[in-house]
């Protein structure tokens, strides 16, 4: 693990594995809300199975989240700002071309990256669907911001009456993460239309059957240029675990 000083001076952790290679360009990972690099992406199993691949691998800790710095205040936080220091990170590595990809919270940053930054050759989402394109951003239908807030910060989990809730306060508590550090990015989420039509590169789009976050995923498959899509069983928790979500992307990539 390393850290470097973003674009607005937050510290930010990533991690790297496997050898780069001339032939072919680094896979860069954003992970979910909540969660972190090693979390989302080791341990189920995608790292190992990129690196297998003979792929170079890099992922943030996205600001609030692992080993990254923890600001309290909302206005230091937001994908638009996370989508910024993934371009921090490629200036300080010196990519000039990028496969990325981003898992719900992270799909959202990697959409707003690919759409502003030409580095990008190719681009998975996964855990998010038609809500990036109808509300800019994680389907707020599905989750609500206020109840999310509200129950990673209060004193008494057992106030929480969402399940869906419920699943990221035990989630945080299980893993120690500074939940008004969490509480911030739930409350500066991206809300407004991303320039989906500028994304002319080729990209995947990836959900769990029975992921709430991510339904109709043809929807924004339909919204980029150059898209396709694929439903693998799981939810928004499991299907990262499910070995044919690392296949797919490894053989997208490729």
């Amino acid at each position: 693990m390393q850290t470097f000083p973003s674009f607005d001076g937050t510290i930010l952790a990533y991690h790297t594995w496997g050898e780069p290679t001339a032939d072919r360009p680094a896979v860069v990972l954003h992970h979910g809300f909540s969660t972190s690099a090693t979390a989302n992406w080791k341990a189920p199993g995608v790292v190992d199975a990129l690196v297998g691949a003979g792929r170079h691998v890099i992922a943030i800790d996205a600001r609030g989240h692992g080993s990254s710095e923890k600001p309290h205040e909302p206005a230091r936080y937001g994908e638009d700002k996370m989508a910024r220091d993934l371009a921090a990170l490629f200036d300080l590595l010196g990519l000039t071309q990028v496969d990325l990809v981003g898992y719900s919270m992270g799909g959202v940053v990697a959409l707003l990256t690919a759409a502003a930054d030409r580095r990008i050759r190719r681009l998975v989402t996964g855990g998010i669907g038609a809500g990036a394109v109808e509300q800019g951003g994680v389907d707020r239908s599905a989750l609500p911001g206020r109840a999310l807030i509200d129950g990673l910060l209060t004193d008494d989990p057992s106030t929480i009456t969402d399940e869906r809730v419920m699943g990221f306060r035990l989630f945080a508590d299980a893993s120690g993460a500074d939940r008004q550090a969490l509480a911030a990015p739930a409350e500066a989420g991206h809300r407004t239309p991303i320039a989906l039509d500028r994304i002319t590169i080729p990209a995947l789009v990836l959900a769990g059957t029975d992921d709430w976050l991510a339904t109709r995923p043809e929807v924004l498959a339909a919204a980029l240029p150059d898209a396709r899509w694929k439903v693998l069983a799981g939810d928004h928790l499991t299907v990262v675990r499910n070995p044919e979500f690392a296949s797919a992307i490894v053989t997208f990539l490729a």
